[in-house]
């Protein structure tokens, strides 16, 4: 990441912060600790995952009510899962486990929300988009997994396009707006002469961005792998330069000079 990204990024997290810190500072007032709101994203994602499902046994497939309404359900599980370090900073509770819980239920959050998704696309017979909802969920695990384990190896491995907080962005914002389109619009669906399907249709609202991300959260766990590669690469060589530089010194100061 490039200096100037990474002061963007900085300007950018103290504007988000600078709007949530009022909420935080409640929510330390009512006694919730970090793991409390780490906990209340992931039931929130299980509200998610229930409210995909009900929708997948509901025989009208016009409405799309429940994937605007569980769109809304995942930006404010996203808004929680956000806030969990910030109460931990700000209320001074931080600690090794519950950085650890945070990533664990960050990831068990993930794949109920991908279930329910997933769920209901085959429930209405999208299947081409539940294999891109399944394709961007193993893309998801990875990311994060490529960041794990290198940073177990002691390298940091950070960057890329459609980090957490970014596909939990994108997949709010497309299940709300297919809510909203179709309250709008309606169920529309769009033809093209000669093409035996439509090309688009108000699903799509919500489906073209699940495509988006099984392309590029792939990319970007590559990407990371690539990265890590490199940056491995360059610590080995930096511990074989030094373990040469040791081992010449011990040998020059065993180095007995005739009288």
């Amino acid at each position: 990441m490039s200096t100037e990204e990474k002061a963007w990024k900085r300007f950018l997290q103290q504007g988000i912060y600078y709007i949530v810190n009022p909420f935080v500072r409640l929510l330390i007032k009512l006694g919730f600790t970090p793991n409390a709101v780490t906990m209340t994203g992931f039931i929130m994602n299980i509200g998610v995952a229930v409210i995909f499902i009900i929708g997948a046994e509901d025989e009208n497939r016009a409405n799309y009510a429940y994937v605007g309404w569980a769109g809304f359900l995942i930006m404010m599980a996203g808004l929680f899962d956000m806030l969990d370090g910030q109460v931990a900073r700000m209320g001074n509770m931080g600690s090794t486990f519950g950085a650890l819980f945070d990533s664990v239920l960050d990831r068990y959050s993930e794949l109920v929300m991908f279930l329910g998704i997933c769920y209901y696309l085959i429930a209405h017979d999208y299947f081409l988009s539940s294999l891109f909802a399944f394709v961007a969920l193993i893309g998801s695990m990875m990311v994060s997994y490529t960041r794990a384990r290198a940073e177990g190896l002691g390298i940091e491995c950070k960057g890329g396009f459609f980090q957490r907080p970014e596909r939990v962005v994108l997949i709010a914002l497309a299940g709300m707006f297919c809510g909203l389109t179709a309250y709008l619009f309606g169920d529309f669906k769009l033809h093209i002469p000669g093409v035996p399907f439509s090309v688009f249709e108000t699903m799509s609202v919500f489906t073209f961005p699940l495509a988006i991300l099984a392309v590029f959260t792939n990319v970007t766990a590559f990407s990371r792998l690539m990265g890590a590669k490199k940056s491995l690469e360059e610590k080995e060589a930096r511990e074989l330069h030094q373990q040469t530089a040791r081992s010449f010194e011990a040998v020059k100061d065993n180095t007995v000079t005739p009288v």
